[in-house]
C-alpha cells in the first residue's frame, strides 16, 4: 500500500509540474533569484562573525562601518531577490492553475450525462473551486520555500564544516531525532488532509443539496434533520482538519526545543574551543546563527511537505475527474448532416446495470414531421428512449437510424445541434430573458429573438415586466413563474429551428388556463418538425401521428388515438382511468 501511495503522490506531482513546464525561462529567474537569495542568507552571518572578530582584535569605528554597510548591503539585496522569487513564482503558479481550471472545466463540458447522475454537484464543485485553490496556495509559496530550504540546509553545512568540522559534527547530532520526528509526524498528516478535502466535499455536496432542496425541506418540517445531518458531516471535517493541524503544529514545537538543544550544544563546546584557542568568540556567533538557519529550513521543509501533501490530495480529486472518459473520444469517424427528421428504432435493447434490460427489443418507424407519443408508467422506459436517440447512451443492441444514417456514425455535437429539448423543468441562466431566449441560437438577432417570444406566446407577459426583455433570472429562473419559464423554454427551442424535438412532460405541473397557452406555443413550435413527446396528461396528445405504449422496457401497442382507442387495450385503460380522476377531482 506504501508503495501504490508513493507512486500516486509521485504521478500526481508530475502532472502539476506539466502545468508549470511551459514557463522555463520564468522559471530560470526564479532559480536564479532563489540561489542568489540563499547564497546572500550564508553570506550574513559570516559577516556577522567577522565584524564580532574586528571589533575584539582591532577596535576602531571606520572598520566596524565598513562591516556594518556590508552586511546591511548583504541583507537588503537578500530581501529584494526575496521579493522577486515570489513575485516570479506567484505568476507561473497562477497560471498553471488558470490552465488546470480551464482543462477542468473543459472536461467536464465533455462528460457523458451518466457521470452528472451519480457524481453530486455540490461535489463537483469542490473539486473545481476548493481543490484548485489548494494547489494554487501551495504553488505560491511552497514550491519556492522547499528549494530554497534544501538550498540552505546544503550551504550552512558548507558553511559549518569549514569553519569548525568538530564543532559543525556536534551540532549535527540533532538531525536524526529531526528527521525521525518530522517522519512521525508526515506519516500522519498525510491520510488526514486527504480525508479533510473529501470531507469538504462531503459538506459542499450536502449544502449545495439542501439549498436547492430548501423549499422541500421546509414543506415537510425537516429543518431540524437537515441541521442534525450536516452537524454530524461538519463533525466529521472538523475532526480530520483537526487532526491534520495538531499533528502539522507538533513541528514548530519539536522544532524549537531542538534549536535551543543545539544552541547549548554550540555555546557550551564552542566556549571550550574558544578558550582553548581553537576558534574565535566570532566564529561561536557565526554558528549559532547557522544553527538558526539550519533548524528553521528543516521546520520549513516539514511544513512545506504537509502543504504538497495537502495539495496532492487536491491534485488528485481533480486528476480523477479529468481521468473520466469524455464523450467525443469515439467521434473520430463519425460525420455532421443535416437531419430531416426520419427515424427509426431496429431492436433496440438497452440496461443501465448488466443483466436488467430497461428497454427490451423495442422497434418503430417515424416519418419526417410526424409526432410520436410516448406513453406508459414511470420506469417503464420513455426517457431511456429518448436519451439514446439524444446519444447520451449507446445501445446494447440493435441499431438507430437517422435518416437512414446510423445514429452512431452521426457526430453527437452535429446531432444535439439540431434537437430541441423543453423539459418539465425549464432550466434558465442567471442571465437576461432576452440571453437566455439567445442561448438556442447565440448569432440571433434580438429581433428574432422577439419574434421567437411572440411565436412561443411569451412575448406579452415579457413586456410588461419592469425591464422587459433585460429583465435578468437567476439560475432557478426566480422572478417568473413555472408557466412563463415553460414558455421562455419554448422560445428556447424555436430559435434554434430543429429538425428533431423532445418534449419531456413539458405540462405537467402546470394550471389549465397557463397549459393553453403552453400547448399554443407548443402547436407552433412543433408544426412540420419530427417531434417526440412524453406526457402524463393523454388528453394532451390525442393529436399524436404515432403513439407508443410502453410497459416495463417493451412496446406493448402502438397506433393513433382512435385505433388504440377502439383495441379497448392499456392504452384506453389508461385513457379511461386518468378521465375518472379527473371526474373525481372536480366533484
Amino acid at each position: 500500500m506504501s508503495g501504490q501511495k508513493a507512486d500516486q503522490f509521485g504521478s500526481t506531482l508530475r502532472r502539476i509540474w506539466s502545468y508549470m513546464s511551459g514557463h522555463k525561462w520564468a522559471f530560470f529567474l526564479v532559480i536564479t533569484a532563489i540561489v542568489l537569495s540563499a547564497g546572500l542568507s550564508l553570506l550574513g552571518p559570516y559577516l556577522l562573525g567577522r565584524t564580532v572578530d574586528t571589533v575584539i582584535e582591532s577596535p576602531g569605528r571606520g572598520q566596524l562601518l565598513i562591516m556594518l554597510g556590508l552586511l546591511f548591503g548583504v541583507y537588503l539585496l537578500h530581501s529584494v531577490f526575496l521579493w522577486l522569487q515570489n513575485y516570479w513564482m506567484i505568476g507561473i503558479a497562477q497560471e498553471a492553475v488558470q490552465g488546470m481550471r480551464d482543462q477542468l472545466f473543459a472536461h467536464v463540458q465533455q462528460l457523458p450525462v451518466l457521470y452528472f447522475q451519480t457524481m453530486p454537484q455540490g461535489e463537483l464543485m469542490s473539486r473545481l473551486t476548493n481543490d484548485i485553490e489548494n494547489v494554487s496556495r501551495t504553488l505560491n509559496t511552497a514550491v519556492v520555500q522547499f528549494v530554497t530550504s534544501v538550498l540552505t540546509i546544503a550551504g550552512t553545512i558548507g558553511m559549518m564544516l569549514w569553519l569548525s568540522p568538530v564543532l559543525t559534527l556536534l551540532t549535527l547530532t540533532i538531525v536524526p531525532v529531526m528527521y525521525a520526528g518530522m517522519k512521525w509526524i508526515t506519516n500522519r498528516t498525510g491520510p488526514f488532509f486527504k480525508k479533510q478535502q473529501r470531507n469538504l466535499g462531503d459538506v459542499n455536496g450536502y449544502v449545495e443539496e439542501m439549498f436547492t432542496g430548501q423549499f422541500i425541506v421546509k414543506m415537510f418540517s425537516r429543518e431540524q434533520h437537515v441541521i442534525e445531518d450536516f452537524a454530524e458531516k461538519n463533525k466529521a471535517l472538523r475532526e480530520s482538519g483537526y487532526y491534520a493541524q495538531v499533528y502539522t503544529g507538533f513541528i514548530p514545537k519539536l522544532m524549537n526545543m531542538l534549536n535551543n538543544v543545539s544552541f547549548a550544544i554550540i555555546v557550551g563546546a564552542g566556549g571550550l574551543l574558544a578558550v582553548n584557542g581553537f576558534i574565535s568568540i566570532g566564529i561561536i556567533v557565526t554558528f549559532t546563527t547557522y544553527s538558526r538557519q539550519f533548524t528553521r529550513p528543516l521546520n520549513d521543509l516539514a511544513n512545506q511537505f504537509n502543504m504538497i501533501l495537502s495539495a496532492a490530495a487536491g491534485a488528485e480529486r481533480v486528476f480523477q475527474v479529468m481521468d473520466e472518459r469524455v464523450e467525443t473520444e469515439d467521434e473520430s469517424g463519425a460525420v455532421s448532416i443535416p437531419l430531416q427528421g426520419e427515424v427509426e428504432f431496429q431492436n433496440v435493447s438497452f440496461a443501465y446495470k448488466e443483466g436488467q434490460d430497461t428497454l427490451k427489443d423495442i422497434s418503430f418507424k417515424v416519418k419526417q414531421g410526424q409526432t410520436v407519443a410516448l406513453v406508459g408508467p414511470t420506469g417503464a422506459g420513455k426517457t431511456t428512449v429518448i436519451s439514446l436517440l439524444s446519444r447520451y447512451f449507446e445501445p446494447d443492441r440493435g441499431s438507430i437510424l437517422l435518416d437512414g444514417t446510423a445514429l452512431s456514425d452521426i457526430r453527437r455535437d452535429s446531432l444535439r445541434s439540431q434537437m430541441g429539448v423543453v423539459l418539465q423543468d425549464a432550466v434558465m441562466f442567471n442571465t437576461t430573458i432576452r440571453e437566455n431566449i439567445r442561448y438556442g441560437r447565440l448569432r440571433a438577432s434580438d429581433e428574432e429573438v422577439e419574434q421567437a417570444a411572440i411565436s412561443a406566446h411569451a412575448h406579452d407577459f415579457i413586456v410588461r415586466l419592469p425591464d422587459g426583455y433585460d429583465t435578468k433570472l437567476d439560475s432557478d429562473g426566480k422572478g417568473v413563474s413555472h408557466g412563463q419559464r415553460q414558455l421562455l423554454s419554448i422560445a428556447r427551442a424555436m430559435i434554434a429551428d430543429p429538425a428533431l424535438l423532445i418534449l419531456d412532460e413539458a405540462t405537467s405541473s402546470i394550471d389549465t388556463v397557463t397549459e393553453m397557452k403552453i400547448n399554443a406555443g407548443l402547436t407552433e413550435l412543433m408544426r412540420d418538425r419530427t417531434s417526440f413527446v412524453i406526457a402524463h396528461r393523454l388528453h394532451t396528445i390525442r393529436s399524436a401521428d404515432v403513439i407508443l405504449v410502453m410497459e416495463k422496457g417493451a412496446i406493448v401497442e402502438q397506433g393513433t388515438h382512435t385505433s388504440l382507442m377502439k383495441q379497448g387495450g392499456r392504452y384506453a385503460g389508461l385513457i379511461h382511468a386518468q378521465s375518472g380522476t379527473q371526474r373525481s377531482s372536480a366533484r
